[in-house]
């Protein structure tokens, strides 16, 4: 296997959208395999029918795309594949390395009673592995695996390094249900056999499996793919990652108005680390990625360190880059499809004019369409609490008055003109530039916080600045 070429897999199970962790396996995988010139593979692992859906299926496809992480050849459907995993089954009772059990649910449950009254964890007991009677008539079995019961099973881990686990610890697991269906175990070892997978990186939630995975390969005589188990995601506070710490599906992500780049280059971060560098370009990640400098312990998420590098991301774009990206991802901000009605209406002009100021003050997409709200709002508009208490001071109003005046004879319309007005208005007033830019912030914006306001006059224009003006008057 070390001479062939690499081949991971991301294997979503279908009963959910893309999570956080699961972009990050995914991320994981996308990267190594890249930076190696191999393939990553996209297996849908869809058995548990009752659960899976086409909407999640939809999701996940949908989830990876916006994040960049693209796969090779067309994405299997494991519950497609039930066929395959029954032969393989066959295979394993003509080895005398599968057995049929006719245990019914009733004793597995015994079993399971007595196990933890007597301080044992929970096993099936083997007997139906040498049976010393007959099969009962009319039942149909389970099938399982002959494990070995003496010595060990040993993964040897890209990430946790040697696990050891006693075969006596691991039972003789199912492959086969009793109505024919085949188990996740079973599913996953000929999935990834068949699909040429040469590493499995996944969660470390998975190591046990790893373990009676190996256990099933090497029944069949089947290579072991290399292993890696990537440490969980652990909110700030350092419990199992919740909604509230932000395990929510990528969609949400979207929505929120991270942009793609920003969360791939924060994933990377979480359990993997390259020196001291934060900031990495896809480039850079792919060159860089390597399972070696993966944490055993459990990552943190931190909203607000995703937050400061997604604006990072925002401010160091190109404009027209960042317009584009805007765009993309409008009609999932919230209040997203009714201002890019607007916008839409002739106002993507304005909105080009005062992306550089506006991306300044912007951590997210949604910052940023909240502060292109000069510009789409509809007159008569509410001003916030603290553009009307500036409005309400009667020296803020003359000022507002006389400026009105003065702009509305003004030869010319542009950010230079009108800001040169406003500063020989304040000095013949004998007002502070502030006194008179403030009220004419508030009365044009509706907010004491807003891209410069001499952009933003020139952005409106003559008609809709003064009018603006006018409703305060």
């Amino acid at each position: 296997m070390s001479d062939s070429p690499i081949v991971t897999r991301f294997a979503p199970s279908p009963t959910g959208f893309l999570h956080i962790g699961g972009a990050r396996t995914a991320l994981f995988n996308w990267l190594y395999a890249r930076g190696r010139g191999g393939k990553m593979l996209l297996r849908i692992e869809d058995t548990d029918r009752a659960r899976s859906t086409q909407e999640a299926i939809d999701a996940i496809v949908a989830g990876m795309a916006w994040l960049g992480l693209d796969w090779d050849g067309d994405t299997v459907f494991q519950y497609s594949r039930a066929d395959r995993h029954r032969e393989v089954v066959d295979e394993l009772l003509a080895r005398g390395a599968a057995y049929p059990c006719y245990a019914t649910a009733e004793e597995l449950e015994e079993m399971r009673a007595r196990a933890l009254a007597e301080g044992r964890p929970p096993r099936y007991d083997g007997r139906w592995r040498e049976p010393s009677v007959a099969p009962p008539a009319g039942v149909k079995p389970a099938i399982r695996l002959k494990a070995p019961r003496e010595g060990e099973t040993v993964v040897e881990d890209g990430v946790q390094g040697t696990v050891t686990f006693p075969n006596a610890d691991l039972d003789d697991l199912v492959l086969l249900r009793s109505d024919g269906t085949p188990t996740y175990m079973l599913a996953v070892v000929v999935d990834d056999h068949d699909m040429g997978v040469t590493d499995i990186i996944r969660g470390v939630d998975h190591l046990t499996n790893a373990a009676r995975q190996i256990q099933i390969y090497r029944a069949l005589g089947w290579d072991v793919p290399r292993m890696a188990h990537i440490p969980l995601i652990h909110g700030p506070d350092g419990a199992k990652l919740s909604k509230r710490h932000g395990a929510l599906g990528v969609e949400a992500y979207r929505e929120m108005g991270y942009l793609p780049a920003a969360l791939r280059n924060y994933l990377v971060r979480l359990g993997w680390s390259h020196g001291d560098q934060e900031i990495f370009s896809t480039q850079e990640m792919i060159e860089a990625f390597d399972l070696g400098q993966v944490g055993r312990s459990a990552a943190r998420f931190d909203f607000a360190k995703l937050e400061n590098l997604n604006g990072h991301y925002i401010r160091a774009m190109p404009d027209d880059e960042l317009l584009d990206a805007f765009r993309a991802n409008l009609p999932y901000l919230p209040g997203g499809p009714a201002a890019q009605e607007k916008l839409d209406a002739g106002l993507w002009e304005g909105f080009r004019a005062a992306l550089p100021a506006m991306k300044e003050r912007a951590k997210t997409l949604v910052e940023l369409l909240d502060n292109a709200s000069f510009l789409i709002r509809e007159r008569p508009f509410d001003l916030d609490a603290k553009a009307m208490q500036i409005l309400a001071d009667p020296a803020a109003t003359s000022n507002l008055r006389g400026i009105s005046e003065r702009l509305r004879d003004l030869d010319g319309w542009d950010a230079q003109t009108v800001e040169a007005e406003v500063r020989a208005f304040a000095e013949s007033a004998g007002a502070k530039l502030g006194a008179v830019a403030q009220p004419l912030r508030a009365a044009v914006t509706g907010r004491t916080v807003s891209p410069p306001i001499f952009d933003v006059l020139a952005i409106l224009g003559r008609e809709e600045s003064l009018a603006r003006i006018a409703d305060r008057l």
